[in-house]
Order: C-alpha cells, then sequence, then structure tokens
C-alpha cells in the first residue's frame, strides 16, 4: 500500500484546513522545507492547490514547481485544473499526476486530456454521499455514479471523505464499489489501524497530511505498516 504525504497550498505556503472550510485554514510554514523533510523517506507527494481549487486555475505551480526541482519529488497535483492550459503547465514543469475534479464531468475535457497526458487522475470529494464540486462549495451526482462515468475515461481515483478531512478523527466506513482502478483515499487518516482498515477495503494508497503535520504519528510507523499491507 501506498502512503503519500500531503502538502495544501495557499498563498504560496503549507496549510491544513478543516472540512475544507476556507475560514479554518493553518499555516504549517515553507512547502520546500516540508517537502525536503518527506524526500527523506518517500518518492512521492499529494500536493493540493487550494487556492486553484477555490478560484478555478492554479495559483501555487511556482512553488510546486521548486518543490520539483530541489527535491527531486514525484508530485501528484490537485486544485483548480478546470482548462487545457493549466493541465499542460502542470506537466511541464514536471508533476507525475494532474488531479481533476470539477471539470472530470466535461466528459470532452476529460477525453482530450486523457489522450494527450499519462496518469490523469479523477478526485471523487465525497460529501453526505455525492461528488463535492467547485471548492468542496457545490454538490454534484452520486460517489458511485460519479465513479461508473469516469472509469470509462481513467484508472486512477483520489477519493475524499470531506467530513473527515483535516478532522484527525480517522477514515469513514466506505464500501467497496471500485473495480480494479489505482483507489486512494484522503480525509482523517490518523494511524497504522486507519492504514490496515483501507487496505482491507481495497484502497491501493492513502494520503496523510494533519496527522503528519501536528504529531499524531509518525510518516516511519505508517510506511512501515504500509509496506506489509497489499495494494487494493
Amino acid at each position: 500500500m501506498e502512503v503519500y504525504p500531503a502538502i495544501d497550498l495557499m498563498g504560496g505556503k503549507a496549510v491544513r484546513l478543516y472540512k475544507g472550510r476556507r475560514d479554518s485554514v493553518k499555516v504549517y510554514g515553507d512547502p520546500v522545507k516540508i517537502a525536503e523533510r518527506f524526500a527523506e523517506l518517500v518518492d512521492k507527494i499529494h500536493i493540493v492547490d487550494l487556492d486553484g481549487a477555490f478560484e478555478g486555475f492554479p495559483r501555487n505551480l511556482g512553488v510546486v514547481a521548486r518543490i520539483i526541482e530541489e527535491t527531486g519529488l514525484r508530485i501528484q497535483l490537485g486544485g483548480g485544473f478546470r482548462t487545457y492550459g493549466a493541465v499542460a503547465r502542470a506537466y511541464e514543469i514536471g508533476v507525475e499526476n494532474v488531479i481533476i475534479g470539477t471539470k472530470a464531468f466535461d466528459l470532452e475535457f476529460l477525453e482530450k486530456v486523457t489522450s494527450e497526458f499519462e496518469g490523469i487522475t479523477a478526485s471523487l470529494d465525497a460529501k453526505d454521499g455525492r461528488v463535492a464540486l467547485r471548492g468542496w462549495l457545490e454538490s454534484g451526482m452520486e460517489v458511485k455514479e460519479a465513479y461508473k462515468l469516469l472509469r470509462n475515461y481513467v484508472d486512477r481515483f483520489v477519493y475524499t471523505s470531506v467530513e473527515r478531512d483535516g478532522t484527525l478523527t480517522g477514515i469513514d466506513e466506505i464500501e467497496h464499489f471500485w473495480g480494479s482502478e489505482e483507489f486512494i483515499y484522503a480525509g482523517g487518516v490518523s494511524s497504522a489501524a486507519d492504514l490496515r482498515k483501507l487496505s482491507k477495503a481495497g484502497f491501493s494508497g492513502a494520503i496523510v497530511g494533519k496527522a503528519l503535520y501536528e504529531g499524531h504519528v509518525a510518516l516511519e510507523e505508517l510506511l512501515e505498516v504500509a509496506k506489509c499491507l497489499p495494494k487494493g
């Protein structure tokens, strides 16, 4: 099972939100320095451009480029990728996986970017059983239906429990509704026990953020457990 330490970017700084609320920001400092520490233990991390998610276009690609250049980390990046140009620019700076949320449901757009770029990942941000869109401010179709639609175009998903994100409360109990696609969980992961539950539920990876920043769990511990768990 893969573990992806997370960096959320806002105004060029590493931050975390509580349940995705913009008014609940907590600043943790220089994202490049944080990435350097992660790079001592992993070769790939998860980054979200929160400004991009709220404003509709990436705002922190310069910071992401610095992280790639200065650490050599592989990056999966989400937040505001709603135009072809934004997606292309992310790949130009060396991002490995661009994560598309709101715009994934524009199937003409999704077909175009998946035909031209490797590693496109669909974001299923779940709130009350439905997909949360536009910075988690709007509600879309049921998560299962969204998955059935999008799996025709992508084979890699990030599932985020919006209500658990940044809460340190542990993971959701989730019915295993997906197939052989790479399926990564985010939202509330705060212990090795959570990783075991996710592996049993069929997830292939887990994104961990606030629990690392707040010292609730050590990345070394999670990686030790994860290497003994099968991918979903």
